[in-house]
């Protein structure tokens, strides 16, 4: 008589695919997660389907998580010089033939209309990652140079659609790569010295290099009004700066506890400009309040600190410089988003992970959640 085995439920036969998840860096996820969909139940209550949407988008960034967490590392890096070379071949066609809207050529349309520098948020610390990994035992100085080329040119190309924010943040996943795959400190203290000086000899001669007529080298129009409205968002209330401005009210009327769920009143009156998107930090402010924010803030830095322990954990080169660069993304999203509403850095287009609306930025979350639980898997699985 034949023997019938019975198949096994499929939580058993999922379970495999889930032994060695980070649970702790899971939680953290789903706890801004949690927040995000609260902040955009309030402030998009009357955007039509924007809640119902950013439930979606947060469901596929969950399913691209678990998909490429089933991927190993070692694969990942085969993956790396391909990836960046198509990343940078698309950026080269939007150069050529590229979309423009609102004055800004970052889109091309391949049968769908994409933005190929999203990709390069992933690609590029994938690519250093591989690069140093080829290099591992006798890197030389010679190396940092091509690590920085390999840098520069997607930067470059995505900072000539203009893009500011996506190249910051490709920009600053790069640079996470570079310094710990072990750039010297005597080449990182000087450009920041440097840095900090340009910066109090702007802020000391303000109004000159703000006044009408006077063009910066190098930087767009429209970023250098960003940042002189930073210094003096009061030049233009109603105008440039009212971004700004809003921005600040709302987080200052929130108070120690805040005004209350959907009880926002900037935000509710339309006072606060993208408020699903760009500046939801803002509204979830006037709302929630200090202790509000403070948990948060509180949150991301518990994320950040999760990524890096898992790249401090991780048993190659590669995998602890790809995770240290997929970590510092998400930084650099949080960091420069509630800085640029707090009126502390230039309004860039940076969301704020998991709060804020959009569905590509979303499926870049997922993808680099998803490379660090794949880093995690690998670390404990024999």
């Amino acid at each position: 008589m034949p023997v019938v085995l019975e198949r096994p439920p499929l939580w058993q036969r999922m379970l495999p695919m889930l032994r060695g998840f980070d649970w702790l860096l899971l939680l953290a996820v789903v706890l801004l997660a949690g927040a995000g969909l609260m902040a955009m139940y309030s402030s998009g209550f009357d955007h039509g389907t924007r809640f119902f949407d950013h439930a979606r988008n947060m469901m596929l960034a969950g399913g691209i998580l678990f998909v490429v967490s089933q991927v190993p590392p070692q694969r990942l890096m085969a993956l790396a010089p391909p990836l960046y070379a198509f990343g940078v071949a698309l950026l080269i066609a939007v150069a050529l033939f590229g979309i423009t809207k609102k004055g800004a050529q970052r889109w091309i349309n391949v049968g769908v209309v994409i933005q190929p520098s999203e990709l390069l948020k992933i690609a590029t610390p994938l690519m250093l990652a591989w690069w140093f990994q080829q290099r591992e035992g006798h890197k030389r100085p010679l190396d940092f140079v091509i690590a920085f080329v390999l840098l520069a040119v997607p930067v470059g190309l995505i900072m000539k659609q203009p893009d500011l924010g996506t190249s910051l943040l490709v920009m600053s996943a790069g640079l996470a790569v570079i310094f710990f795959a072990g750039l010297p400190w005597k080449l990182v203290l000087p450009p920041v010295v440097l840095g900090l000086v340009g910066i109090v000899l702007i802020v000391a001669y303000e109004p000159q290099i703000c006044a009408e007529g006077v063009r910066w080298p190098v930087l767009h129009e429209y970023q250098q009004q960003r940042i002189c409205t930073l210094l003096d968002p009061a030049r233009d209330p109603l105008g440039k700066g009212f971004h700004i401005l809003q921005g600040m009210i709302a987080i200052g009327s929130g108070g120690l506890h805040g005004k209350g769920f959907m009880q926002g009143t900037q935000t509710h009156l339309e006072f606060i400009p993208e408020r699903t998107t760009d500046f939801i930090f803002a509204a979830f402010s006037e709302e929630f309040g200090l202790l509000g924010n403070l948990g948060l803030i509180a949150g991301f830095i518990f994320l950040v600190a999760r990524g890096m322990v898992i790249a401090a954990e991780a048993p190659t080169l590669f995998s602890r410089l790809l995770a240290a660069g997929v970590t510092s993304i998400f930084f650099t999203y949080a960091f420069v988003n509630m800085g640029m509403v707090s009126g502390i850095l230039p309004v860039v287009g940076v969301p704020l992970p998991f709060i804020s609306y959009g569905g590509t930025a979303m499926v870049t979350l997922g993808l680099g959640l998803g490379i660090l639980m794949s880093v995690a898997k690998a670390r404990r699985t024999p």
